[in-house]
């Protein structure tokens, strides 16, 4: 039985299809993390996603019968069984800490989406967990304009989940280089502020470099990059308001074709850019 850290993101370790547990280094415990994209389609190809065998592509149908089974015989393995100890968890992460809406690619492309956020709410309530948990969406935003996705955030509201927005650069050619997404920076906006009027709104952003600077953008390690990024939150925080921005960088290998090209965020750089952010007067949360 292998041992959980938060360099193990093993969507099968667990042997369910859509239900994996993951130490959170964001979190700081047990995250149940929950996997629509089980084809390891993504409309968006991130340069640091350590997807393997990563496609263009959406979610495909769910299976809601087996996603409803499967979630709650975990919840009952961690809450009444061996899990903790079959994965030689240690004690102070011996917690759930979220129930995590991620995956193997962009969770909001699943049709019914929002009758599967209603299923899960539904299963956990049922669980009785009796410590403090948080419901998390982590999603690239891309399809928050869906009235489907817009019922599904409303639900997530209701019980008081967080979406955890993707923005990795406020530039045409950073979101083209970093995340091979064809976003305008003014749709970007207009996907944030969406995004934090239905639901309490975190930023989550991975600062990198690359390493040779001709090809054509820097990450959020470049200073003009960090420029951009700045104006849009100033911009954004005029007409919504949001819980805060999380920065880290990367934390495991890059299954991408541009894995040799980008380069870790140092803790002193994260620092620094976290700094400046804060200065905006919002929240800011490093991880290395």
């Amino acid at each position: 039985m292998s041992r959980l850290s938060v360099k193990n993101h093993d969507r099968d370790v667990a042997g369910y299809r859509y239900i994996y547990p993951v130490i959170s280094r964001r979190s700081g415990g047990l995250s149940i993390g929950i996997n629509f994209n089980t084809n390891n389609a993504c409309n968006w190809r991130c340069v640091y996603c350590q997807v393997p065998d990563l496609s263009i592509g959406a979610a495909p149908e769910l299976d809601f019968d087996l996603l409803a089974s499967e979630l709650a015989d975990f919840l009952q393995d961690v809450l009444h069984g061996s899990f903790y100890q079959r994965f030689q968890l240690e004690p102070k992460m011996r917690v759930i800490k979220d129930i995590a809406i991620s995956g193997n690619g962009e969770p909001t492309s699943v049709r019914d989406f929002a009758k599967a956020i209603n299923l899960i709410t539904r299963v956990v309530e049922r669980a009785n967990i009796a410590e403090s948990y948080q419901y998390v969406l982590i999603t690239n935003g891309s399809l928050v304009h869906k009235a489907e996705v817009q019922k599904g955030l409303q639900i997530f509201n209701q019980y008081n989940g967080q979406v955890w927005h993707k923005l990795d650069s406020a530039t045409d050619i950073g979101r083209e280089g970093i995340n091979h997404a064809g976003l305008s920076r003014h749709k970007q906006l207009e996907n944030l502020i969406t995004s934090a009027k239905l639901c309490s709104t975190w930023i989550q952003s991975c600062v990198l470099g690359f390493a040779s600077a001709d090809q054509g953008q820097g990450g959020l390690i470049d200073v003009q990059e960090q420029q951009a990024y700045l104006a849009l939150l100033a911009e954004l925080m005029q007409q919504v308001s949001l819980q805060g921005v999380m920065l880290y960088s990367l934390a495991r290998p890059s299954l991408q074709a541009e894995a040799n090209m980008i380069t870790s965020a140092s803790m002193d750089q994260l620092n620094n850019f976290a700094d400046q952010i804060r200065r905006l007067g919002l929240t800011v949360k490093v991880s290395g």
